[in-house]
């Protein structure tokens, strides 16, 4: 197919695949669930065929409507946007197949319904990443908020429910109360809210309005979780493990980061930011929110919970690295993305096969635990260093990127800031491996094996994964490098 339709059908597909699923699941549960990993690869053959016209230098590009004068539903295949549809749709098959272990050995209600929203909320996903403009990007990114509310209130219960609503209520009131009227004043200040590489506001907006407008996208942008809009992200653990999943891997955080990304090298321009003093405030942001978010995961003692806040701290890595707004960081940001996808993915995985095969939550309740499931709590301990940042992981070499941006830029906030999150990294996931590897099982501790084979099968893949992107991120560097070319053209 021609790139134009195979961007169409990217957004398509995932659509089709959950009607169908809908469909199915009143029927079948195994022809449902073979349905979701049709869809699911059917969607990489899409998004990954589209690699070799990027390398090659292309740009496809389709319009579908002109809903406002002058502003189309648009989209626009480029680097970045590339590296989060293919991550997206390639860990959605992961996920998937680690979702059919988890549902049915968990015995969840309501499967059909899950395995739908997981679709649209793909779909979502590809139009976030392949959006032409600020108002395209709006729309999907408001879709993929309403798609991913009913995995939130999955169990149904009043606590539950509760929680979601927190989820729903920050992100609905961040994107419409802040990021809206920042792109309207885009649109108003530069007469366009195209995609563009150098960006569109120089000469348009200076300082001090230009950090007033790049705080209400990075504030506007709930799911990048910079504080103190973050607390929807772990409100939102009452999730089953697959959405927590989805949440902190595949879609959701990540589609924040890319955003904000993406707004400041095709909107803002990387050029403009760096010349204007308005725009510093955001390194600070962004290291005030990982070390912070770093010291309340070490007070945590839900497994969940600990989890959701290293999320949140590494998170801020892509915005600090893209706020250092030097070459390598830049491309440091766009490994991070894919490491922390590989690794954080793995840990939730990890979670949620051993609350599959032991009911544990808890940090506490993991002594031994490496005895009775040693693929989970191998692969758990892959993801943990990769989170450290220890070799032979792809956290290593993201946070190696990134450092040597800020060395570029001698910029001791962030240099200090990473030594002092890798220290707290290490200080609450050592204890965890230690405690799970050497020390002995409770003596009331019920015998227990690994979880269901499909759920082992998706962690070992991704902890494997985690592993092979230390050698093997070649493609990755020469997307960033593409990106970084044609901002300098």
């Amino acid at each position: 197919m021609s790139p134009e339709t195979a961007i169409v059908a990217a957004l398509l597909w995932p659509l089709a695949g959950a009607l169908a699923i809908a469909l199915t699941g009143r029927i079948n549960a195994n022809v449902r669930e073979a349905t979701t990993l049709i869809t699911a690869a059917g969607l990489i053959w899409i998004v990954w065929g589209l690699l070799p016209e990027l390398l090659a230098g292309a740009r496809p590009e389709v319009a579908l409507a002109e809903p406002i004068p002058g502003i189309a539903i648009a989209f626009r295949v480029e680097p970045l946007g590339m590296l989060f549809a293919a991550l997206a749709s390639g860990l959605w098959l992961i996920n998937s197949i680690y979702s059919i272990g988890y549902m049915r050995g968990n015995k969840e209600a309501n499967q059909t319904r899950f395995y739908t929203c997981f679709a649209i909320a793909l779909a979502a996903t590809m139009g976030i990443a392949f959006a032409g403009n600020l108002l395209t990007l709006f729309l999907f990114y408001e879709v993929l908020t309403l798609s991913t509310y009913p995995l939130v209130a999955h169990k149904g219960d009043e606590a539950t429910v509760r929680s979601a609503r927190v989820y729903l209520g920050l992100l609905l009131a961040t994107s419409i109360g802040l990021l809206l009227p920042g792109i309207v004043w885009v649109y108003a200040a530069a007469g366009t809210g195209d995609f563009t590489p150098g960006g569109i506001l120089a000469g348009h907006v200076a300082s001090p309005e230009l950090g007033l407008l790049l705080a209400l996208f990075v504030f506007g942008v709930g799911k990048a979780a910079v504080m103190p809009v973050h607390r929807w992200l772990p409100a939102a653990m009452v999730a089953p493990t697959p959405v927590s999943a989805l949440l902190h891997a595949v879609a959701v955080v990540k589609a924040g980061v890319f955003t904000i990304t993406k707004v400041i090298v095709y909107i803002f321009g990387v050029d403009h930011l760096f010349s204007e003093p308005g725009s510093g405030w955001l390194l600070y942001a962004a290291a005030f929110t990982i070390v912070a978010a770093s010291i309340n995961a070490l007070r945590q003692t839900n497994l969940k919970r600990l989890l959701a806040y290293s999320t949140v701290a590494q998170l801020s890595y892509v915005i600090m690295a893209a706020a250092i707004l030097k070459p390598l960081a830049e491309i440091g940001a766009a490994i991070h993305m894919v490491a922390h996808a590989f690794g954080k993915i793995t840990l939730f995985f990890a979670a949620g096969a051993i609350y599959v095969a032991s009911k544990k939550t808890e940090v506490s309740q993991l002594r031994g635990i490496g005895r009775r499931m040693p693929w989970t709590m191998a692969a758990f301990t892959i993801g943990a260093l990769s989170m450290i940042g220890v070799p032979p992981t792809g956290g290593f070499v993201s946070k190696w990127f990134i450092l040597a941006g800020a060395f570029e830029a001698d910029n001791f906030i962030a240099i200090f800031t990473i030594i002092a999150s890798t220290a707290l990294n290490a200080a609450y996931f050592l204890p965890i491996l230690y405690m799970a590897w050497f020390e002995a099982p409770a003596k009331d501790d019920k015998h227990h094996g690994e979880a269901p084979p499909a759920a082992v099968a998706a962690l070992t893949t991704t902890a494997i994964l985690t592993l092979a992107f230390f050698l093997f991120n070649g493609p990755v560097i020469r997307l960033e490098q593409q990106l970084i070319s044609g901002i300098a053209g």
